[in-house]
Protein backbone atom coordinates (compact mmCIF):
# COMPACT_ATOMS: atom_id res chain seq x y z
CA UNK A 1 0.00 0.00 0.00
CA UNK A 2 2.82 2.42 0.77
CA UNK A 3 4.34 1.72 -2.65
CA UNK A 4 1.00 2.54 -4.31
CA UNK A 5 0.70 5.79 -2.35
CA UNK A 6 4.22 6.77 -3.41
CA UNK A 7 3.34 6.02 -6.99
CA UNK A 8 0.22 8.17 -6.81
CA UNK A 9 2.19 11.04 -5.24
CA UNK A 10 4.80 10.81 -7.98
CA UNK A 11 2.13 10.92 -10.66
CA UNK A 12 0.57 13.98 -9.03
CA UNK A 13 3.81 15.93 -9.08
CA UNK A 14 5.03 15.15 -12.59
CA UNK A 15 3.83 16.03 -16.05
CA UNK A 16 1.13 13.87 -17.51
CA UNK A 17 2.38 11.98 -20.56
CA UNK A 18 -0.33 10.89 -22.94
CA UNK A 19 0.53 8.07 -25.31
CA UNK A 20 -1.57 7.60 -28.39
CA UNK A 21 -1.41 4.97 -31.06
CA UNK A 22 -0.84 7.28 -34.05
CA UNK A 23 0.30 10.52 -32.46
CA UNK A 24 3.16 11.00 -29.99
CA UNK A 25 4.08 14.48 -28.76
CA UNK A 26 7.66 14.71 -27.58
CA UNK A 27 9.50 17.52 -25.88
CA UNK A 28 13.23 17.85 -26.18
CA UNK A 29 15.60 19.98 -24.18
CA UNK A 30 17.76 22.49 -26.05
CA UNK A 31 21.07 24.05 -24.98
CA UNK A 32 19.51 26.34 -22.42
CA UNK A 33 17.68 23.60 -20.59
CA UNK A 34 14.43 24.96 -21.99
CA UNK A 35 11.92 22.56 -23.45
CA UNK A 36 10.56 23.16 -26.89
CA UNK A 37 7.87 21.24 -28.64
CA UNK A 38 9.21 19.74 -31.83
CA UNK A 39 7.36 18.78 -34.92
CA UNK A 40 6.97 15.02 -34.53
CA UNK A 41 5.98 12.56 -37.18
CA UNK A 42 2.84 10.48 -37.31
CA UNK A 43 3.38 6.80 -37.92
CA UNK A 44 0.65 5.02 -39.85
CA UNK A 45 -0.12 1.33 -39.84
CA UNK A 46 1.60 0.75 -43.16
CA UNK A 47 4.91 2.04 -41.82
CA UNK A 48 4.95 5.33 -43.80
CA UNK A 49 5.95 8.51 -41.94
CA UNK A 50 4.14 11.76 -42.54
CA UNK A 51 5.02 15.18 -41.11
CA UNK A 52 2.45 16.88 -38.98
CA UNK A 53 0.72 19.71 -40.76
CA UNK A 54 1.34 23.37 -40.22
CA UNK A 55 -2.05 23.92 -38.53
CA UNK A 56 -1.47 20.97 -36.19
CA UNK A 57 1.89 22.41 -35.16
CA UNK A 58 0.26 25.74 -34.31
CA UNK A 59 -2.43 23.99 -32.27
CA UNK A 60 0.13 21.91 -30.37
CA UNK A 61 2.17 25.00 -29.50
CA UNK A 62 -0.72 27.26 -28.52
CA UNK A 63 -1.50 25.31 -25.36
CA UNK A 64 1.92 25.85 -23.76
CA UNK A 65 3.14 28.97 -25.58
CA UNK A 66 2.28 31.44 -22.80
CA UNK A 67 4.21 29.44 -20.19
CA UNK A 68 7.48 29.45 -22.13
CA UNK A 69 10.33 31.98 -21.65
CA UNK A 70 10.60 34.85 -24.15
CA UNK A 71 13.57 33.48 -26.08
CA UNK A 72 11.85 30.12 -26.50
CA UNK A 73 8.76 31.90 -27.82
CA UNK A 74 10.85 33.83 -30.32
CA UNK A 75 12.55 30.69 -31.56
CA UNK A 76 9.24 28.85 -31.95
CA UNK A 77 7.76 31.77 -33.90
CA UNK A 78 10.83 31.89 -36.16
CA UNK A 79 10.63 28.14 -36.85
CA UNK A 80 6.98 28.50 -37.82
CA UNK A 81 7.80 31.50 -40.00
CA UNK A 82 10.50 29.48 -41.76
CA UNK A 83 7.88 26.99 -42.91
CA UNK A 84 6.41 29.81 -45.02
CA UNK A 85 9.45 32.02 -45.55
CA UNK A 86 11.94 29.52 -47.01
CA UNK A 87 9.69 28.05 -49.75
CA UNK A 88 8.49 31.52 -50.82
CA UNK A 89 12.08 32.79 -50.86
CA UNK A 90 13.16 29.82 -53.00
CA UNK A 91 10.31 30.40 -55.46
CA UNK A 92 11.29 34.07 -55.80
CA UNK A 93 15.09 33.91 -55.55
CA UNK A 94 15.67 31.06 -57.99
CA UNK A 95 13.96 32.63 -61.04
CA UNK A 96 15.11 36.12 -60.03
CA UNK A 97 18.77 35.12 -60.20
CA UNK A 98 18.25 33.16 -63.43
CA UNK A 99 16.58 36.19 -65.06
CA UNK A 100 19.37 38.45 -63.76
CA UNK A 101 21.99 36.17 -65.31
CA UNK A 102 20.15 36.18 -68.65
CA UNK A 103 19.80 39.98 -68.71
CA UNK A 104 23.37 40.74 -67.62
CA UNK A 105 24.84 38.21 -70.06
CA UNK A 106 23.30 40.19 -72.94
CA UNK A 107 25.30 43.30 -71.86
CA UNK A 108 22.54 45.69 -72.93
CA UNK A 109 21.90 47.44 -69.61
CA UNK A 110 24.17 50.41 -70.21
CA UNK A 111 26.86 49.06 -67.90
CA UNK A 112 30.48 48.63 -68.81
CA UNK A 113 31.53 45.10 -69.74
CA UNK A 114 33.77 44.97 -66.69
CA UNK A 115 30.93 45.81 -64.29
CA UNK A 116 28.60 43.39 -66.10
CA UNK A 117 31.11 40.58 -65.56
CA UNK A 118 31.27 41.22 -61.81
CA UNK A 119 27.49 41.48 -61.44
CA UNK A 120 27.01 38.36 -63.54
CA UNK A 121 29.45 36.43 -61.34
CA UNK A 122 27.68 37.63 -58.20
CA UNK A 123 24.28 36.53 -59.55
CA UNK A 124 25.68 33.11 -60.50
CA UNK A 125 27.20 32.62 -57.03
CA UNK A 126 23.91 33.67 -55.38
CA UNK A 127 22.06 31.15 -57.53
CA UNK A 128 24.39 28.36 -56.37
CA UNK A 129 23.93 29.41 -52.73
CA UNK A 130 20.15 29.27 -53.18
CA UNK A 131 20.43 25.73 -54.58
CA UNK A 132 23.02 24.27 -52.18
CA UNK A 133 22.00 26.03 -48.97
CA UNK A 134 18.37 27.10 -49.16
CA UNK A 135 16.84 24.29 -51.24
CA UNK A 136 19.11 21.38 -50.28
CA UNK A 137 19.81 22.32 -46.65
CA UNK A 138 17.42 24.69 -44.90
CA UNK A 139 14.12 23.64 -46.45
CA UNK A 140 14.61 19.91 -45.68
CA UNK A 141 15.83 20.72 -42.16
CA UNK A 142 12.75 22.87 -41.47
CA UNK A 143 10.12 20.57 -42.95
CA UNK A 144 11.51 17.22 -41.85
CA UNK A 145 12.63 16.81 -38.27
CA UNK A 146 14.15 13.34 -38.65
CA UNK A 147 15.96 12.91 -41.98
CA UNK A 148 16.10 9.14 -42.09
CA UNK A 149 15.99 9.19 -45.88
CA UNK A 150 19.15 11.34 -45.96
CA UNK A 151 21.13 8.84 -43.90
CA UNK A 152 21.39 6.60 -46.94
CA UNK A 153 22.88 9.38 -49.10
CA UNK A 154 26.56 9.63 -48.06
CA UNK A 155 27.32 13.02 -49.62
CA UNK A 156 27.06 15.48 -46.74
CA UNK A 157 30.76 16.41 -46.68
CA UNK A 158 30.71 16.93 -50.46
CA UNK A 159 27.57 19.03 -50.04
CA UNK A 160 29.36 21.11 -47.39
CA UNK A 161 32.35 21.80 -49.66
CA UNK A 162 30.11 22.95 -52.52
CA UNK A 163 27.92 25.02 -50.19
CA UNK A 164 30.74 26.88 -48.47
CA UNK A 165 32.67 27.35 -51.72
CA UNK A 166 29.62 28.96 -53.33
CA UNK A 167 29.12 31.13 -50.24
CA UNK A 168 32.76 32.25 -50.32
CA UNK A 169 32.43 33.13 -54.00
CA UNK A 170 29.30 35.17 -53.31
CA UNK A 171 31.07 37.09 -50.54
CA UNK A 172 34.39 37.70 -52.27
CA UNK A 173 32.83 38.59 -55.62
CA UNK A 174 31.20 41.46 -53.73
CA UNK A 175 34.62 42.46 -52.38
CA UNK A 176 36.25 42.34 -55.82
CA UNK A 177 33.42 44.40 -57.30
CA UNK A 178 33.86 46.99 -54.54
CA UNK A 179 37.61 47.12 -55.19
CA UNK A 180 37.04 47.49 -58.95
CA UNK A 181 34.74 50.49 -58.39
CA UNK A 182 37.24 51.96 -55.92
CA UNK A 183 40.00 51.79 -58.55
CA UNK A 184 37.72 53.17 -61.27
CA UNK A 185 36.71 56.19 -59.16
CA UNK A 186 39.75 56.92 -57.03
CA UNK A 187 42.67 55.77 -59.20
CA UNK A 188 42.20 57.13 -62.76
CA UNK A 189 45.75 56.24 -63.80
CA UNK A 190 45.40 52.60 -62.72
CA UNK A 191 41.79 52.21 -63.84
CA UNK A 192 42.62 51.91 -67.55
CA UNK A 193 44.84 48.90 -66.86
CA UNK A 194 42.80 47.24 -64.11
CA UNK A 195 39.14 47.96 -64.93
CA UNK A 196 38.78 45.85 -68.07
CA UNK A 197 37.20 42.55 -69.05
CA UNK A 198 40.45 40.57 -69.09
CA UNK A 199 41.42 41.58 -65.56
CA UNK A 200 37.89 40.93 -64.31
CA UNK A 201 37.96 37.41 -65.76
CA UNK A 202 41.33 36.68 -64.14
CA UNK A 203 40.20 38.04 -60.76
CA UNK A 204 36.92 36.12 -60.77
CA UNK A 205 38.63 32.88 -61.83
CA UNK A 206 41.26 33.30 -59.10
CA UNK A 207 38.63 33.91 -56.42
CA UNK A 208 36.67 30.87 -57.56
CA UNK A 209 39.73 28.62 -57.46
CA UNK A 210 40.87 29.85 -54.05
CA UNK A 211 37.36 29.47 -52.62
CA UNK A 212 37.23 25.83 -53.73
CA UNK A 213 40.69 25.08 -52.31
CA UNK A 214 39.98 26.88 -49.05
CA UNK A 215 36.85 24.85 -48.32
CA UNK A 216 38.25 21.38 -48.99
CA UNK A 217 38.88 21.04 -45.25
CA UNK A 218 35.11 20.60 -44.69
CA UNK A 219 35.35 17.28 -46.54
CA UNK A 220 37.77 15.93 -43.92
CA UNK A 221 36.20 17.70 -40.93
CA UNK A 222 32.65 16.47 -41.59
CA UNK A 223 31.52 12.91 -42.13
CA UNK A 224 29.38 11.82 -45.06
CA UNK A 225 26.21 11.51 -42.93
CA UNK A 226 23.64 14.27 -42.45
CA UNK A 227 22.87 15.25 -38.88
CA UNK A 228 19.48 16.89 -38.35
CA UNK A 229 19.96 17.78 -34.66
CA UNK A 230 22.59 20.45 -35.36
CA UNK A 231 21.67 23.41 -37.56
CA UNK A 232 25.16 24.91 -37.46
CA UNK A 233 26.89 21.59 -38.28
CA UNK A 234 24.43 19.93 -40.63
CA UNK A 235 26.77 16.95 -41.10
CA UNK A 236 27.71 14.42 -38.45
CA UNK A 237 30.87 15.52 -36.62
CA UNK A 238 32.85 13.25 -34.35
CA UNK A 239 33.54 14.28 -30.77
CA UNK A 240 37.29 14.47 -31.45
CA UNK A 241 36.68 17.02 -34.21
CA UNK A 242 34.27 19.06 -32.10
CA UNK A 243 36.76 19.44 -29.26
CA UNK A 244 39.93 19.54 -31.38
CA UNK A 245 41.84 22.83 -31.08
CA UNK A 246 43.26 22.31 -34.59
CA UNK A 247 39.93 21.86 -36.34
CA UNK A 248 38.40 24.54 -34.14
CA UNK A 249 41.10 27.03 -35.13
CA UNK A 250 40.64 26.20 -38.83
CA UNK A 251 36.89 26.67 -38.60
CA UNK A 252 37.29 29.86 -36.56
CA UNK A 253 39.65 31.28 -39.20
CA UNK A 254 37.09 30.37 -41.85
CA UNK A 255 34.42 32.48 -40.14
CA UNK A 256 36.86 35.31 -39.55
CA UNK A 257 37.92 35.38 -43.19
CA UNK A 258 34.42 34.94 -44.63
CA UNK A 259 32.78 37.29 -44.06
CA UNK A 260 34.73 39.04 -41.26
CA UNK A 261 37.72 40.25 -43.30
CA UNK A 262 35.36 40.88 -46.25
CA UNK A 263 33.33 43.26 -44.05
CA UNK A 264 36.43 45.23 -43.09
CA UNK A 265 37.65 45.50 -46.69
CA UNK A 266 34.27 46.65 -47.99
CA UNK A 267 33.90 49.27 -45.25
CA UNK A 268 37.46 50.52 -45.80
CA UNK A 269 37.11 50.74 -49.59
CA UNK A 270 33.75 52.48 -49.32
CA UNK A 271 35.15 54.98 -46.80
CA UNK A 272 38.08 55.81 -49.10
CA UNK A 273 35.71 56.12 -52.06
CA UNK A 274 33.40 58.51 -50.19
CA UNK A 275 36.37 60.60 -49.08
CA UNK A 276 37.68 60.85 -52.64
CA UNK A 277 34.26 61.78 -54.03
CA UNK A 278 33.78 64.46 -51.37
CA UNK A 279 37.15 66.06 -52.18
CA UNK A 280 36.56 65.82 -55.94
CA UNK A 281 33.07 67.30 -55.67
CA UNK A 282 34.33 70.34 -53.74
CA UNK A 283 37.10 70.90 -56.30
CA UNK A 284 34.70 70.70 -59.25
CA UNK A 285 32.25 73.08 -57.59
CA UNK A 286 35.03 75.62 -57.06
CA UNK A 287 36.09 75.30 -60.71
CA UNK A 288 32.51 75.80 -61.86
CA UNK A 289 32.17 78.91 -59.70
CA UNK A 290 35.44 80.36 -60.96
CA UNK A 291 34.50 79.78 -64.60
CA UNK A 292 31.05 81.35 -63.97
CA UNK A 293 29.19 78.46 -65.58
CA UNK A 294 25.45 79.00 -65.68
CA UNK A 295 24.58 75.34 -65.78
CA UNK A 296 24.93 73.30 -62.62
CA UNK A 297 24.66 69.91 -64.34
CA UNK A 298 27.84 67.89 -64.41
CA UNK A 299 27.57 64.72 -66.56
CA UNK A 300 30.65 63.16 -65.00
CA UNK A 301 29.42 63.66 -61.45
CA UNK A 302 25.98 62.37 -62.45
CA UNK A 303 27.56 59.17 -63.81
CA UNK A 304 29.66 58.79 -60.67
CA UNK A 305 26.59 59.28 -58.51
CA UNK A 306 24.79 56.35 -60.16
CA UNK A 307 27.88 54.16 -59.81
CA UNK A 308 28.24 55.08 -56.14
CA UNK A 309 24.57 54.41 -55.40
CA UNK A 310 24.86 50.96 -56.98
CA UNK A 311 28.07 50.23 -55.07
CA UNK A 312 26.76 51.37 -51.70
CA UNK A 313 23.45 49.55 -52.04
CA UNK A 314 25.13 46.25 -52.91
CA UNK A 315 27.83 46.45 -50.25
CA UNK A 316 25.50 47.90 -47.58
CA UNK A 317 22.90 45.24 -48.27
CA UNK A 318 25.57 42.55 -47.95
CA UNK A 319 26.90 43.86 -44.63
CA UNK A 320 23.44 44.38 -43.13
CA UNK A 321 22.09 40.92 -43.98
CA UNK A 322 25.27 38.97 -43.13
CA UNK A 323 26.11 40.61 -39.79
CA UNK A 324 23.89 38.47 -37.56
CA UNK A 325 25.08 35.19 -39.06
CA UNK A 326 28.74 36.18 -38.84
CA UNK A 327 28.55 37.27 -35.18
CA UNK A 328 26.71 34.13 -34.12
CA UNK A 329 29.02 31.74 -36.03
CA UNK A 330 32.18 33.21 -34.49
CA UNK A 331 30.68 33.35 -30.99
CA UNK A 332 29.28 29.82 -31.26
CA UNK A 333 32.60 28.28 -32.29
CA UNK A 334 34.46 30.14 -29.51
CA UNK A 335 31.99 28.88 -26.89
CA UNK A 336 32.35 25.33 -28.20
CA UNK A 337 36.11 25.52 -27.67
CA UNK A 338 35.62 26.80 -24.12
CA UNK A 339 36.19 30.53 -24.73
CA UNK A 340 32.87 31.72 -23.39
CA UNK A 341 32.15 35.38 -24.03
CA UNK A 342 28.59 36.57 -24.67
CA UNK A 343 25.79 34.04 -24.73
CA UNK A 344 23.58 34.31 -27.80
CA UNK A 345 20.30 32.36 -27.80
CA UNK A 346 19.51 29.88 -30.56
CA UNK A 347 16.94 32.13 -32.21
CA UNK A 348 19.81 34.46 -33.22
CA UNK A 349 21.16 31.63 -35.38
CA UNK A 350 17.74 31.09 -36.99
CA UNK A 351 17.37 34.82 -37.69
CA UNK A 352 20.89 34.97 -39.12
CA UNK A 353 20.13 32.14 -41.57
CA UNK A 354 16.93 33.88 -42.70
CA UNK A 355 18.69 37.20 -43.34
CA UNK A 356 21.66 35.54 -45.04
CA UNK A 357 19.36 33.72 -47.47
CA UNK A 358 17.51 36.96 -48.20
CA UNK A 359 20.77 38.58 -49.36
CA UNK A 360 20.89 36.14 -52.29
CA UNK A 361 17.93 37.74 -54.07
CA UNK A 362 18.07 41.42 -53.08
CA UNK A 363 20.65 42.38 -55.72
CA UNK A 364 18.03 41.88 -58.42
CA UNK A 365 15.79 44.39 -56.65
CA UNK A 366 18.71 46.83 -56.49
CA UNK A 367 19.31 46.54 -60.24
CA UNK A 368 15.62 47.15 -60.91
CA UNK A 369 15.66 50.30 -58.77
CA UNK A 370 18.88 51.75 -60.17
CA UNK A 371 18.94 50.87 -63.87
CA UNK A 372 16.02 51.77 -66.20
CA UNK A 373 17.39 49.50 -68.97
CA UNK A 374 17.46 46.55 -66.59
CA UNK A 375 13.81 47.24 -65.73
CA UNK A 376 12.97 47.39 -69.42
CA UNK A 377 14.62 44.03 -70.15
CA UNK A 378 12.94 42.50 -67.10
CA UNK A 379 9.51 43.66 -68.31
CA UNK A 380 10.19 42.17 -71.74
CA UNK A 381 11.12 38.81 -70.23
CA UNK A 382 8.07 38.80 -67.96
CA UNK A 383 5.70 39.76 -70.80
CA UNK A 384 7.31 37.45 -73.37
CA UNK A 385 5.22 34.30 -72.74
CA UNK A 386 1.87 36.09 -72.58
CA UNK A 387 1.27 37.08 -76.28
CA UNK A 388 1.59 33.46 -77.53
CA UNK A 389 -0.77 32.32 -74.77
CA UNK A 390 -3.32 34.99 -75.71
CA UNK A 391 -3.08 33.98 -79.39
CA UNK A 392 -3.64 30.34 -78.52
CA UNK A 393 -6.69 31.25 -76.41
CA UNK A 394 -8.17 33.36 -79.24
CA UNK A 395 -7.69 30.60 -81.83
Amino acid sequence: MCWNLATIDWNNTTLDLTLRTNDWNVTTTDWNGLTMVQNVRTVEGNGKTLGRGFIEMLNSLSATFDRKPLKSRIRIVLRIMQLIYYPILAVIALPANVVTIVILSQEKCGLSRCVSHYLLAMATADLLVIIFELILRHIPFVYLVEHHFLEGIPVCNIHAVLLYAATDCSVWFTVTFTFDRFVAICCPILSSRYCNVKTAAVVLATVTGLSCLKNIFWYFMFTHQYYYKSRAWFCWVTKDVKLSPVWGTIEFCHYILTPGVAFILILLLNALTVRHIAVTSRSRRRLNQQSNRKTTKDPEMKSRKKSIILLFLISGNFILLWSVSMVYSINWRMNFLGYESVYLPLFVMELGYMLQMLSCCTNTVIYVIIHPKFREHLKNIVHYPFPPIVKCIKH
